[in-house]
């Protein structure tokens, strides 16, 4: 019902930044939402959210270096990642939910930092 599409990964120097996106098929007007991110062997972990009343909030290894935002006009959530990490490669998830009845997910963007 509500797809997710994100785009903006790639490969990027240590030091380097990145812009990830997501678009929704639907109005994110009363969606939370925010992105996850999954390393090779590892946990699927928080990285950023973003309510609908654009309070923000980053996971303890990002703040600093991240930044969410959405644009309700456009259907979009971004990502701003300054300052990356390899620590911070991982396969990045775009999420949405209004009530937990439904929980929708992006199929993800590869983000490699590495020299």
């Amino acid at each position: 019902q509500v797809q997710l599409v994100e785009s903006g990964g790639g490969l990027v120097q240590p030091g380097g930044s990145l812009r990830l996106s997501c678009v929704a098929s639907v109005s994110i007007n009363d969606y939370t939402m925010g992105w996850y991110r999954q390393a090779p062997g590892k946990q699927r972990e928080v990285v950023a959210f973003i309510n609908s009343s654009g309070t923000s909030m980053l996971g303890d290894s990002v703040k600093g270096r991240f930044r969410i935002s959405r644009n309700n006009a456009r259907n979009t959530m971004s990502l701003q990642m300054n300052s990356l990490k390899p620590e911070d490669s991982a396969v990045y998830y775009c999420r949405a939910h209004r009530d937990y009845n439904s929980v929708y997910w992006g199929q993800g963007t590869q983000v490699t930092v590495s020299s």
